[in-house]
């Protein structure tokens, strides 16, 4: 690796690599940063001299990092945000602005969260939009970088203990979170089911047939995990992604499955389900928002992270 004389770096550099890693593209790019492609490709040029790396290589339309650009892009990234945070300050004015937000989170989240969160935009934030993107994967922070969303929500355990590992370490880290709610998992199962009018024992929850929630389609979720640690499994016979696919399916069979306590009230068929506590422990469900620092943007990401919490309330006065 070539050593660096920081003090011959032209910063402005920086913003050009920074932009050329958001976009994947130095039209785009030259776009964002009203320069020409030229300019661009020469800024390019002059950092691959500086730091002895190709940093991008073309690829179909656009350019492709190297291993070194993916390295370098988020500190880059990270340090332009806080000194453009602490040269321009955000300000965000909700009763004004006209912001679109970009949330991930699984649909039994939304429909704990969006209900209280409308209600607050129409009274405090009618120009604001959100959008909300089906959340498929237990680690986000890949959707966060590519920008594809603006917050993550819902549960990231090994994301967490991550970034609080690098952190320890020195690293420089480039998301934030916040506690949004704590929950709970329940065994759910119909009226009438053959185990719902007793205490739910381990032997029997092996024993019956499932279904499982999976974002990602795997049929092994953290109830398998527990169940292994312990020497046992269940049958998994069915896999869904979506809680309220799962809500609707065990009111009308025999199958068992997972799902968060708070949601069952707001399926609609609750007076078709019976809840029983799991025979088994597993860790507690944390739900956390997950965002990429981003500096003057800042404002607005604390403006959210209020209204959800305020949201989360409604559901969870206590």
């Amino acid at each position: 690796m070539t050593p660096v004389n920081f003090r011959s770096l032209d910063l402005n550099l920086l913003r050009v690599f920074d932009e050329v890693m958001a976009e994947r593209s130095l039209t785009r790019a030259a776009h964002k940063l009203s320069l020409t492609q030229p300019a661009v490709s020469n800024a390019l040029r002059r950092l691959r001299d500086v730091l002895g790396d190709d940093l991008v290589v073309r690829s179909g339309h656009g350019v492709e990092p190297t291993h070194r650009a993916l390295a370098l892009w988020p500190p880059v990234r990270e340090a332009l945000a806080q000194l453009q945070e602490s040269l321009a300050p955000g300000v965000f004015e909700p009763a004004t602005a006209t912001s679109t937000f970009v949330l991930a989170m699984a649909d039994a989240t939304a429909a704990t969260l969006v209900p209280g969160l409308v209600e607050i935009m129409e009274r405090e934030a009618p120009g604001i939009s959100v959008r909300v993107l089906p959340l498929t994967t237990r680690d986000p922070r890949r959707l966060l970088e590519e920008e594809s969303a603006d917050m993550a929500v819902g549960y990231f355990p090994a994301v967490l203990a991550d970034l609080t590992a690098r952190a320890q370490s020195g690293s420089v880290i480039a998301f934030d979170s916040r506690r949004i709610y704590d929950g709970e998992y329940v065994c759910v199962m119909r009226q009438g089911h053959p185990l719902a009018g007793e205490p739910l024992t381990l032997d029997q929850f092996c024993l019956a047939r499932h279904m499982l929630v999976s974002f990602s389609g795997r049929p092994f979720g953290f109830i398998d995990e527990a169940l292994a640690s312990l020497g046992r499994e269940r049958r998994v016979v069915l896999t869904v992604n979506q809680f309220f696919t799962a809500g609707r399916v065990v009111a009308n069979s025999d199958l068992l499955t997972v799902l968060p306590r708070h949601f069952v009230p707001v399926t609609g068929i609750a007076d078709a389900l019976v809840l029983h506590t799991l025979p088994l422990d597993v860790p507690a469900v944390h739900v956390d928002a997950l965002w990429r620092r981003r500096g003057p943007q800042q404002a607005a990401i604390d403006w959210l992270l209020l209204g959800l919490a305020r949201a989360a309330r409604h559901t969870f006065p206590n």
